[in-house]
Formats: structure tokens, sequence, C-alpha cells
């Protein structure tokens, strides 16, 4: 179902500054989600999340409408998210880089388990390889469906089906092998 951002998305591509405005406030969470998702870094996603508004402001005029706006969105945010993923490949890393470790001492003693296992994904979505994770991303937290995933990774939509497989899979082993115990890989109506 789409809401009035298709609407606001063909205001903002004739010029509309402020439809622009809305559409970027009322997605700037979905965007980061699926940039700190991809990425599995908090400094990270914030600088892909940056790259990808701007991407939006800029590139809204050829935004056709042949899509969802949210589906060409998705495309956006997920393209600079592996745009960055590929520029952290390129980077110096320093020796005592610890990543994305949670704090230490009694604030880690008051995490609820919700936080733990929101962790415990985090840490397990940063051992899968870059496509597979994007693709469990858009799958299981962005909710899209294969053919909309295909068309925001620009790959078929078998390919998606297997990266999904390989990826919750792989995810599923992440989490087993952390000691946490780990859900079976997640079923859908529509996964094949």
């Amino acid at each position: 179902m789409r809401d009035d951002s298709d609407a606001l998305a063909a205001r903002a591509a004739g010029g509309d500054r402020h439809a622009l405005e809305v559409l970027l406030d009322r997605h700037a969470d979905r965007i980061h989600a699926v940039c700190r998702r991809v990425l599995a870094d908090r400094e990270d996603a914030l600088d892909a999340t940056q790259e990808a508004m701007i991407a939006i402001a800029r590139g809204i005029t050829r935004f056709d409408g042949r899509a969802a706006f949210t589906t060409w969105m998705y495309r956006v945010a997920t393209n600079a998210a592996l745009d960055e993923a590929r520029r952290k490949q390129r980077r110096p890393r320093p020796v005592d880089d610890v990543g994305d470790a949670p704090p230490t001492g009694s604030a880690v003693e008051q995490f609820d388990t919700q936080v733990d296992a929101r962790l415990d994904v985090d840490a397990a979505l940063r051992t899968l390889p870059a496509d597979f994770r994007a693709a469990v991303v858009l799958r299981d937290l962005c909710d899209l469906d294969y053919a909309e995933i295909a068309e925001v990774l620009q790959v078929p939509a078998g390919t998606v089906r297997s990266r999904i497989s390989r990826g919750r899979a792989l995810l599923h082993g992440a989490l087993s092998e952390s000691g946490n115990p780990a859900p079976p890989p997640v079923r859908r109506s529509g996964d094949g």
C-alpha cells in the first residue's frame, strides 16, 4: 500500500522544496535503519544516511513514479550503505579498533533482553557478506517483497531468494555460535 509519499515525491520532483523536506523528514529514520543494519556500524551508518539523504535530494528529479517512492528510497539508501562499506574497506583501520562494542560496566547490566538480542543480531549481521546482509535487511527489517528487493538491488528475483536464504542461514549460524539460542531462519508467506 502506497502512502502519500508518492504524491510528495512527484511534487518534489517538480521542484517543490517543502515536499522534499517533508519526504526526508518522514523517511529519515527508515533510511538510517537500512544503513545501520547493512553496515552494522553506528558511525558508518550516519555517514551513509547523510549520503543517501543528499542523493535523494539531488536525484529526486529522476524519480519517475514507476515504483513506489519508498522502493526508490531503499535503493538509494542501500547503495549509499554499500558504497560506504566499500570505502571503509579501503581505509586503514587502527590496530586497537574494537568496532561497535557495547559499553562495559553497570550500563551493560541494565540492558534488558530485548536490547541484548538486538546487539547479538547486529553482531551477527556484521559477519554476513554485504550482499547477503542487504537482502536480509530489506526483507526482514524493511518488509519488502522479493520483486521490490530485486528492483532495489538491481538483481534477478532468484538471486534475491538465494541471498536471503543463504544470509539467513549464515545469520542463524552466527547467532548459534555466539552461544545464544538462535531461532530458526525466518519463513514468511511468499518465502520459498
